[in-house]
């Protein structure tokens, strides 16, 4: 068990990152790592943690974005996303290496959250030969880090105008669960200590998760939610990248 000092944080602030991400198909991994980064963990703890809560998360995400979803869409970033997120999963960077990408990854979230892009109009799914290898270096990416890789797909799919933005959430949901599920079988296969996290923890994200993902497909438009949680993954990023 990590982080043991922080309990009466711990559980509002997994249940509210749970709730936030949920709202746009995503599992809240780029803001546990901020969470259990700046309360002290170690890259091990995280990275399993993380990934464990990604998994939950992503469940719940799915079965209500389901009526959004697109598997002609899904299957080509998903089927070079496996193997290369397992690959990431198995690599353990160094502590400097890794708190910078860690910290990357949260400002890039924090892009996507903050510009909230306007969807094309015309909409065109992607050719197989540009899917697969987005596919592949943002499995990577997922495994590297331990997210799932929705912060990675999600602004891609709208920005380039292959889906809209309920059926980008639902591709993003699932995209996430196989990712973070191979992220997390090579991690296991190559680490030589595992943390889990406490069925509270995994109680509250789902709990959040559930809700956060039933307003976002359904009712909830998260325009204004996207913009304040993009300025606390921006204060995070930076103070990993900075606290060096």
């Amino acid at each position: 068990m990590i982080l043991p000092d922080f309990p009466q944080i711990l559980m509002p602030a997994l249940f509210g990152v749970a709730f936030l991400y949920a709202t746009v198909g995503h599992a809240g991994a780029s803001g546990y790592l901020a969470v259990m980064a700046l309360l002290g963990g170690s890259q091990e703890e995280i990275k399993s943690t993380v990934l464990v809560l990604n998994i939950a998360v992503a469940t719940v995400s799915s079965v209500q974005f389901r009526r959004h979803f697109s598997f002609h869409l899904f299957w080509p970033f998903a089927l070079c996303s496996l193997p290369f997120a397992f690959l990431g999963g198995a690599l353990s960077l160094p502590t400097r290496g890794f708190r910078v990408l860690i910290g990357m990854t949260l400002l890039c979230s924090a892009g996507w959250f903050l510009i909230h892009p306007r969807e094309k109009k015309e909409i065109r799914p992607p050719r197989i030969a540009m899917a697969l290898p987005v596919g592949g270096g943002v499995g990577l990416l997922a495994g590297l880090t331990g997210t799932g890789g929705g912060i990675f797909l999600t602004p891609l799919v709208i920005l380039n105008g292959w889906a809209r933005a309920k059926t980008a959430a639902a591709v993003s949901a699932p995209f996430i669960l196989i990712n973070s599920l191979s992220g997390l079988l090579g991690h296991l296969g190559a680490a030589r200590h595992v943390s889990y996290p406490p069925p509270s923890w995994i109680v509250a994200v789902v709990a959040g998760g559930s809700l956060g993902a039933y307003w976002g497909s359904r009712r909830f438009q998260p325009e204004q939610i996207k913009r304040c949680l993009a300025v606390v993954l921006s204060i995070a990023g930076m103070k990993l990248i900075w606290t060096l």
